[in-house]
């Protein structure tokens, strides 16, 4: 895999589509304003007598546009600033136990082993216990609550080193910034959504609000829509730059690849439903649904264009360079495993020497 031009790539894309966010929420402000005088010239054709427009028109459709697009954005974010460990929390996540647990005494020891190659403060670790799914997701605004949640499931299906493909693609979120992007882009959709939801509002008062309610409407869903297509635009390519990362820091194909195969193999051998199956409890939060390492694949998919995550077969072949086989999930043994950061490491795993390195170079 070609990490680095997969990151330039992927970066790249991420700026021309964030500029066309900007660009969709000036043209939503130009078309509400388009929309309503168009209506008020509809009314006035109907009626008997010429109506200029009133005093301060355009400022006012302006203002209470940009009031409710920056309101709501700002409202949504502040919602969502309730932290990565309450977050976790809230979707049945619970602290590490190293001591009582193999399994995640390996889990702890993987993250202090990355976050020391990467530079990077060591996040709270969660696990969800009841979650027989493998997957995980990364949340927090900043450094201070950040927190990589893991799935029963990847602790008892993976070996170390897909665990460290997995860690190493929710790390790579967090040292991007991707989860305080992609919430700050929650609450901008927020914000977009919330022009829609005030026409709506409008119509229903009857009469002449009829005629402006609807046509912020129109202006509203075009421009919400718009937003949740570049939203999940973006977190496409953070995914994309994030599996990159992995390899990038691992030095492995088979570990994040490993996880992606796994994954595909889960889906093709679960019972339809597979957001609804209780193995998969708490993925389907849509808190964190678009956090994920892998989406929720549920019964009723949405469009590609709306959906916040790239195909499994999409990934596996940018990670290999070819298309691959769904990989048998069966249960791992987890040994005893050392404390210590440098030492324990399992036959085939990628130690911490070996990751050091490489960041010395490129850091």
């Amino acid at each position: 895999m070609k990490f680095w031009d997969h990151q330039h790539n992927a970066r790249s894309e991420t700026r021309r589509l964030l500029l066309g966010f900007a660009l969709a929420v000036a043209v939503l402000v130009v078309a509400v304003h388009a929309a309503l005088a168009l209506a008020w010239w509809l009314m006035v054709a109907v009626l008997p007598v010429h109506l200029p427009f009133p005093q301060g028109f355009l400022a006012a459709n302006v203002g209470v546009s940009l009031m409710l697009v920056l309101g709501g954005w700002w409202v949504e974010t502040s919602n969502l600033r309730a932290g990565g460990v309450k977050l976790a929390r809230r979707v049945g996540a619970r602290e590490l136990r190293p001591s009582l647990s193999h399994a995640e005494q390996r889990l702890s020891n993987i993250v202090d082993e990355l976050c020391i190659a990467a530079h990077m403060p060591r996040p709270q670790i969660m696990v969800m216990p009841r979650t027989d799914a493998i997957n995980a997701f990364a949340a927090g605004w900043d450094e201070s609550d950040a927190v990589i949640a893991v799935t029963q499931g990847a602790l008892d299906y993976l070996t170390r080193e897909e665990m460290q493909g997995m860690v190493a693609h929710e790390l790579s979120h967090l040292h991007e910034g991707d989860t305080r992007l992609k919430m700050r882009l929650a609450g901008m959709v927020f914000g977009l959504e919330l022009v829609y939801n005030f026409g709506n509002a409008m119509r229903e008062r009857r009469g002449l609000a009829w005629w402006f309610g609807s046509a912020i409407m129109v202006a509203g869903l075009a421009g919400w829509l718009t937003g949740r297509m570049l939203k999940a635009a973006v977190s496409r390519q953070r995914e994309y730059l994030a599996d990159a990362r992995a390899v990038q820091w691992t030095r492995s194909k088979d570990g994040l690849g490993g996880v992606l195969r796994k994954v595909m193999a889960q889906r093709r051998d679960t019972p339809a439903g597979y957001a609804e199956n209780p193995v998969h409890t708490g993925l389907a939060h849509p808190a964190v649904q678009h956090m994920l390492l892998v989406d929720v694949d549920g019964g009723s998919r949405m469009e590609r264009w709306l959906d916040t995550h790239p195909t499994l077969d999409d990934r596996v072949q940018r990670v290999y360079g070819r298309r691959m086989q769904p990989l048998p999930a069966v249960p791992v043994a987890a040994g005893p495993e050392s404390a210590r950061r440098d030492a324990g490491v399992a036959p085939g795993a990628v130690s911490i020497a070996s990751l050091v390195d490489p960041f010395a170079r490129f850091m």
